[in-house]
Parts: C-alpha cells; sequence; structure tokens
C-alpha cells in the first residue's frame, strides 16, 4: 500500500476565504480564539491540497472538498458532499500541518511533534517501562528526539485506531530500528524490536539503510497488532507516519500551480 504526505505552513495559506465551503465557513465563523481559527485553516488547507494532489484535482473546486470529523474525531473527506474514497490522517503543531494520504479502508495515523525537553513525571506517566529504559540511556538533546520520536508514534498508532488519547499511552509501544542509536536499550526491548523486525522483512518491508529521508520504526499496540512506522526530523519538527496494512517509504506530494501533482 502505498501512503503519500504533504506538509504546509501558515504562510502558505491563503488570506481569504474562497477555498471554504458554506458547512465550513458557518464552522470558521463560530470559533472565537484566535489561534484555534489559525490551526484549523491551515489544517483543512493542508488536508484539501494533499487530497487535491492525490485525486489530481484542480485547485478550482477545493471549496468542494470538506473535511468532516467522524464520531470518533478522526476526520473524513467528501467531495460535492460524497465521501471521496480515499483515508487521511491530519495534524498540526509549531505552525506547521502535515497531512497523509493513502486509498479508503487504510488504517492511517501522523503526527508532529516538536524536539522539546519533557520532564521525568511526563516519562514516568505515558510511557512503557521498556521506553522508559531507552529513554534513560540518551542525554541531552538525543533523549529530547527520542522522547519526540517515541510519543509521536504513541499519538499516530492512537490516530491510526481512531481513539486517540481515550486509549492508555502504554498500550503502545514504540521501537525504533534496530542498529541506530535509538535501539539500544536491551533485553525485552530488543527482543520485542527483533520479533517486529523479522515480520516486517518477511512483508519485503524498506529498512532505513534504504531510505533517503524517512526512517522506519515499529509500533505494537496492546502487544499484538503491529504497525509499521515511518519518522523524519527537521528544524526542530518531528514527523511520524503509521499505515496498517503495512507501507513503504511515504511518498511526498507536491502543489503545483493550478493543477496538483505527485511527485516522488
Amino acid at each position: 500500500m502505498d501512503v503519500y504526505w504533504l506538509e504546509q505552513t501558515e504562510g502558505d495559506v491563503p488570506a481569504h476565504d474562497d477555498w471554504f465551503g458554506a458547512g465550513e465557513l458557518t464552522r470558521l465563523n463560530a470559533m472565537r480564539v484566535e489561534k484555534r481559527r489559525v490551526d484549523w485553516r491551515l489544517g483543512r488547507w493542508t488536508a484539501k491540497c494533499a487530497v487535491a494532489s492525490y485525486l489530481k484535482l484542480s485547485t478550482a473546486i477545493f471549496s468542494e472538498i470538506e473535511i468532516r470529523a467522524a464520531e470518533s474525531g478522526a476526520p473524513e473527506v467528501f467531495l460535492a458532499g460524497e465521501a471521496a474514497g480515499v483515508a487521511i490522517s491530519l495534524s498540526h503543531r509549531g505552525g506547521s500541518a502535515l497531512c497523509v494520504v493513502a486509498a479508503v479502508g487504510a488504517e492511517l495515523g501522523c503526527d508532529l511533534e516538536m524536539v522539546e525537553h519533557r520532564s521525568a513525571a511526563f516519562v514516568a506517566d505515558y510511557f512503557t517501562a521498556e521506553e522508559q529504559v531507552l529513554l534513560a540511556l540518551a542525554e541531552g538533546g538525543e533523549r529530547s528526539e527520542r522522547l519526540a520520536l517515541l510519543w509521536s508514534g504513541k499519538e499516530s498508532v492512537l490516530k491510526a485506531l481512531q481513539v486517540g488519547l481515550r486509549a492508555d499511552t502504554r498500550s503502545v509501544a514504540v521501537v525504533p530500528l534496530v542498529g541506530s542509536t535509538f535501539a539500544n536499550g536491551g533485553g525485552a526491548l530488543a527482543t520485542q524490536f527483533e520479533r517486529m523486525q523479522q515480520e516486517n522483512s518477511a512483508r519485503g518491508l524498506v529498512r532505513a539503510s534504504d531510505c533517503v529521508e524517512w526512517n522506519p520504526f515499529s509500533a505494537c499496540f496492546a502487544s499484538e497488532q503491529v504497525f509499521q512506522g515511518w519518522w523524519r526530523c527537521s528544524n526542530n519538527l518531528l514527523r511520524t507516519v503509521v499505515a496498517h496494512p503495512s507501507a513503504s517509504q511515504p511518498i511526498a506530494l507536491l502543489p503545483a500551480g493550478e493543477t496538483l501533482e505527485l511527485c516522488r
């Protein structure tokens, strides 16, 4: 299965609102907190750009692309009032937004996290014992990046399952790539990762050495369901993407003029 991604910033969002549908404008106008309005506009713009690129649609019909919230809170795509037949996931943080797109039926999740210091109390409350060992082996900036990866991976999996933070974050175990500096936890963590990596290898999944921009990781939910994940970090912002069925390295979507085209 192919997964496509697009990232946009606040500076990419048009100042006018002509690209919204009537229902979206009603929702936007009901928002009184400016930051909420800015974040919501950024997320919708990014999602519409990604969907239009994936479906090869003109930017002229953006007002007909609507992103609605399902009962679970997960985003759903409608085109001219009908289900568009695509799966998406959305995340925004620090003035950037990420949208991933795949064929309908995929369990799909993405997340953006700032690489920043988090307290020991935060780690104790939200991470598994083995993840805490992995974090304890790192120092300074490396610890912050590891923590962002583990936390973002959990968020992506819980989005893919459409449960969000209603579920215990410790029900998701994130395991980085063997051979990377992130995978030196040893013990049960290494054993769990080796099992996941064998499963990934059997499915022909790409390893980090074969990647240009994205690095793979695995995540296990409730010790049963395994997700293939991908992560990348730049400008102090870490991104994760997970998909089930498993996907190869995410493919970039590139907005280009009036017609949005795919870019590998």
